[in-house]
């Protein structure tokens, strides 16, 4: 690794090797929009740690600004607080490197070394189902919740990427950068929390001069999310191919005009704790505390407690006509509708009957691509975008070709990409922008991102069910507004429709 490759905000990043104060740099872990990660050992008696570094010589004043308050927000957080389930920050130290003008003077954070964050795990796991070790890691952040709203903190920023795995089965909530101290029931923080995390008074409150109100109540609705997210492999509870999707679903929800959608595939003691964290309001929510969460979490994984995660009955659902599996859907009190076919199997065996939209063994989908589709697909909870489908639209740009190529429309890979128009979908709210059309994972997950959006818009300006597959092809190919304005499929990407649509016929037979 040299000097010269690059890290967080187009910066260099430091190699191996480097050493700042008493640790030196190893390589690096990760990085994000404000900072890159590297681990790190200490000179004196091998420690291994993290260290983040923050540049600061290319910011702005007021971005400098924001930065060395976020940074001094966490490190006084950091030495005031001490629980195993929150993790520390051992020093800060400021990196010396007239080589890299461009990081010379920048901040770094010594903190304790993780093995992976829950969003790089949750990336990694099949959906539909709890990833490994699940309800230990939620009653470790919902310990290290308690703890700090005991001390009278707010997290203000809960989601996976902030919550560490350590060895020995560590969980840590990590960033605390927006965590600020309560001043009687609230405290006031910059308006900067994750999107689709944050709770829906989040985007109704006025913004004064001392920022967004922030309650301990919006951690709850996090953790409500991040719930969802460890039980189902990382569905999100609300539907959106992007965060800012995500947190309009959510305030649709928080005003009554959605019904609150969870995976069908949740044992109903889970199903309850959720729903009574996305309570829509933040008085509802504050019968729910972190204390009385953690104790309801020990209860449900206790061995009398502990109930299997119910499988979700795909094949049978196939079967059944379409009026009794909407009645089920609906459920006996009407308060839910939800989606029963998440959580069915990726691919099915030629055992098996095939599973409605799922990918058929036999099918011309290669074999290596099959998970891939199926997992990007299952990221979005409209239930028109099937592996099927996506697999579908694939056949039809590329004929699953990785390396395919239209130099005279700039679409590139085996989704056919337009690489200006991937790097504003690809980017969803977690500082993630390190993706590639090239790559076949990021390029089949942003079109099913893409796919889900458009599924959305149709339906919002109530076009025919029956017709979604149709016009979210031609809206690939088009635009949401083109295909609105017209109506229906526009002529001139009818024969691309047309393909899509027997391949679609060919994979559901």
């Amino acid at each position: 690794m040299s000097g010269t490759e690059e890290g967080a905000l187009g910066m260099p990043r430091l190699p191996a090797g480097f050493r700042i104060d008493g640790w030196e740099l190893d390589g690096v872990i990760g990085s994000g929009g404000w900072g890159t990660v590297y681990e790190a050992h200490a000179l004196g008696d091998g420690t291994v740690a993290a260290v983040k570094v923050l540049p600061t010589g290319a910011l702005a004043p007021g971005q400098r600004a924001a930065l060395s308050e976020l940074v001094a927000r966490e490190v006084r957080f950091s030495a005031e607080a001490d629980h195993p389930n929150l993790v520390r920050t051992h020093a800060v130290c400021t990196v010396d490197a007239p080589d890299l003008p461009a990081l010379d003077g920048a901040i770094a954070l010594v903190m304790d070394r993780a093995e992976a964050s829950l969003r790089q795990t949750l990336d990694g796991a099949e959906t539909g189902g709890p990833i490994p070790g699940g309800v230990r890691i939620l009653g470790g952040v919902a310990a290290g919740l308690t703890h700090m709203h005991n001390a009278g903190w707010v997290h203000g920023d809960l989601k996976p990427a902030n919550v560490l795995l350590g060895a020995g089965g560590a969980v840590w909530l990590a960033d605390f950068g927006l965590a600020t101290e309560l001043e009687g029931t609230h405290a006031y923080l910059p308006p900067l929390g994750t999107l689709d995390h944050v709770p829906p008074e989040w985007w109704s409150q006025h913004t004064g001069v001392g920022g967004t109100v922030v309650r301990p109540t919006a951690d709850i609705w996090a953790f409500g999310v991040l719930t969802h997210q460890v039980l189902t492999g990382g569905l999100h509870p609300f539907p959106g191919a992007s965060a800012r999707a995500r947190s309009f679903a959510a305030q649709a929800y928080a005003r009554g005009t959605t019904p609150l959608r969870l995976d069908a595939g949740l044992e109903e003691n889970w199903r309850r704790l959720i729903a009574d964290c996305l309570t829509p309001d933040h008085a509802g929510r504050l019968r729910h505390t972190a204390a009385s969460l953690s104790n309801r979490i020990e209860q449900l994984g206790s061995p009398r407690g502990r109930r299997r995660l119910r499988p979700v009955a795909a094949v049978a659902l196939a079967a059944v006509p379409v009026a009794i599996v909407g009645a089920a859907l609906l459920g006996g009190s009407g308060e839910e509708d939800v989606d029963q076919t998440r959580g069915a199997p990726a691919v099915v065996t030629a055992e098996q009957s095939p599973v409605a939209g799922e990918i058929p063994q036999d099918s011309d989908v290669p074999e290596a691509l099959r998970p891939i589709i199926a997992k990007a697909a299952h990221r979005c909870t409209d239930a028109e975008v099937t592996p099927a489908f996506l697999a579908a639209m694939l056949k039809a740009e590329s004929d699953f070709d990785v390396n395919a190529t239209r130099p005279a429309t700039e679409e590139f890979g085996i989704a056919m990409w337009t690489p200006s128009v991937f790097r504003a979908w690809a980017v969803d709210g977690d500082g993630d922008g390190d993706k590639d059309y090239r790559s076949p994972p990021d390029a089949i997950s942003t079109m099913s991102l893409y796919l889900c959006w458009l599924d959305q818009q149709f339906k919002k300006a109530g076009m025919p069910a029956e017709d979604l597959p149709a016009l979210m092809a031609a809206g690939w190919r088009t635009s949401d507004r083109t295909v609105i304005t017209e109506g229906g499929v526009p002529e001139r990407v009818r024969p691309f429709v047309d393909e899509v649509l027997r391949h679609l016929a060919a994979y559901q037979r």
